[in-house]
């Protein structure tokens, strides 16, 4: 039930790659991503409200830390998307799990294994590929490659903090930073408005409720019942989606050679996704002497 839970999660987020390239086309991308994140954070914080009390101040710098480079991450992602197709930035984004091990080498020098490695170089070949046809762009691919590289931190980090405090708190803190450095941004920028149309709001509500919300509450059950290896298995299926809907409702035509460097891609995750959940293991045991908060919960008999 759990894998099942998760794998609906990744669909939702392969649907979605339609309907934001199409709402950014006609509204701002900052003001879209602003409101996308201020509907998560209204949809989230009910079920926070008698949990924030968990973070301390180093939870919530930890918290805003992190939902600063989930919005990096959604903001190149949601950038190369409007220069390039549904289905390459849907494989594009998916090598944030073949980055993830590479991500944990450089910050804390974790040797990687020969898995890990095959998997960059197929997925390093089928970038190559997907770069190569007419209907994507590099500037855009590059884009969600950065966005893909932006995750893979967040990932890293993510195993290093996340275990000592409340899910459904953290994960607000981090809807909250997220939408208040995006607001900023629209801000100066002079783009925020009321947006119009069923088209951008249609976006804003599936993405705000369901991409973001929902997503990251359907997760931290998840979590509770299946395998960290699993869960990223399941996420790995997110290309999939993104390249399947692409096709059905956008119209992507990638041609043999770019469908042949999406299945590149996506045998390198697939290879990749055991090395890169033992080094997110092995990440999260960095510091085994440091002990764990005690996170009360905010019902009684209710877990974290």
């Amino acid at each position: 039930m759990a894998l099942l839970a998760l794998v609906l999660v990744t669909a939702i987020w392969g649907v979605t790659f339609v309907q934001v390239k199409d709402a950014v086309e006609v509204y701002p991308l900052f003001a879209f991503l602003a409101v996308r994140f201020a509907i998560a954070t209204v949809t989230l914080a009910p079920f926070a409200a008698g949990r924030m009390r968990s973070l301390d101040r180093k939870g919530l710098a930890a918290g805003f830390g992190l939902g600063g480079l989930l919005a990096l991450g959604y903001a190149l992602q949601t950038a190369g998307l409007a220069r390039t197709t549904v289905s390459s930035t849907g494989f594009i984004t998916g090598l944030c799990v073949v980055l993830t091990p590479v991500t944990a080498l450089v910050l804390f020098r974790y040797r990687i294994s020969l898995s890990a490695w095959l998997g960059v170089a197929l997925a390093t070949v089928g970038l190559a590929m997907l770069s190569g046809i007419e209907a994507g762009s590099a500037a855009g691919d590059a884009l969600v490659l950065g966005g893909a590289l932006a995750y893979a931190l967040q990932i890293v980090l993510m195993e290093r903090y996340a275990p000592d405090y409340d899910p459904i708190a953290f994960t607000l803190a981090e809807m909250v930073a997220a939408f208040t450095g995006f607001a900023a941004i629209a801000l100066a920028l002079g783009d925020l408005s009321v947006p119009h149309g069923w088209t951008v709001w249609g976006a804003l509500l599936v993405t705000g409720i369901f991409a973001s919300a929902l997503a990251f509450l359907v997760q931290t059950w998840a979590q509770r019942r299946t395998s960290a290896t699993r869960t990223a298995l399941a996420f790995s299926a997110e290309p999939v989606f993104a390249g399947l809907f692409g096709y059905l409702l956008a119209g992507d035509r990638l041609g043999a050679l770019g469908w042949t460097g999406c299945a590149v891609i996506l045998a390198g995750i697939v290879i990749s996704e055991p090395a890169a959940a033992d080094v997110l293991k092995r990440s999260s045991r960095r510091f085994p002497g440091r002990p764990r908060r005690r996170i009360r919960s905010a019902r009684p008999g209710a877990g974290p």
